[in-house]
């Protein structure tokens, strides 16, 4: 689904929200019940591609950990409700680069188990997307998920798909796209649905675009 540029978004007032987020956004840009019912979509998309795997998923946090949690949630439903049961495990891993986004060659990743597990298995890396502490490494650069993606592959998985719920439009030359993706979005500083600024608006369950005044409040 692609959000054009002069998309206006939803009025504030047409929504419940946060109180202590009152005066920090500029609209809706995406309501949680279309991101519920987009999630779902993918999450039929990939059982049918899947066919009898078992699959691993990374999810990469923070900012991952709703989108993931809720389509992982509905394949399970999927799985139970047909004659196809797809064997799930779960882990978690966080990025982290020492420079922020100016420099991936210095980052880390951070937990996970044990990735040779991937070896052999149908590997699914769920996140909703990627930000440096700015808001400016979304799904749009790529080279976030490069790095992480040649760092899986070393462990020789069957197959890597990729899924996102959002890819920010950029003109830039090395943008990535997932193999799953729920909504291409403009060139905006969006919060919400664990998406953070400085750590809030993680409990925000709309993807919102935040306003000045948001910025500066909690600006650290």
């Amino acid at each position: 689904i692609q959000i054009s540029d002069n998309w206006p978004g939803y009025s504030l007032d047409l929504f419940t929200y946060p109180q202590h987020y009152y005066g920090d956004l500029e609209y809706v840009l995406i309501p949680h019940g279309i991101i519920v019912d987009r999630t779902e979509r993918l999450a039929k998309d990939i059982m049918q591609d899947i066919g009898d795997n078992d699959i691993v998923v990374l999810c990469v946090l923070k900012g991952g950990y709703k989108f993931c949690a809720d389509l992982v949630e509905h394949i399970k439903n999927l799985s139970r409700n047909s004659e196809r049961f797809i064997s799930m495990k779960v882990d978690f891993v966080r990025l982290k680069s020492y420079h922020n986004d100016q420099s991936m060659q210095d980052m880390q990743i951070m937990g996970g188990d044990d990735l040779s597990k991937l070896t052999g298995k149908l590997s699914f890396v769920f996140y909703l997307l990627y930000f440096s502490c700015f808001n400016k490494d979304i799904v749009g650069t790529g080279r976030t998920m490069k790095v992480l993606l040649n760092n899986i592959e070393k462990y020789k998985p069957k197959m890597i798909k990729v899924a996102s719920l959002l890819v920010k439009r950029t003109s830039r030359p090395d943008g990535y796209r997932p193999d799953y993706y729920g909504f291409e979005i403009p060139d905006l500083f969006v919060v919400g649905y664990a998406l953070d600024y400085n750590e809030h608006f993680r409990d925000l369950n709309h993807i919102c675009v935040i306003n000045d005044h948001g910025k500066a409040k909690y600006r650290v």
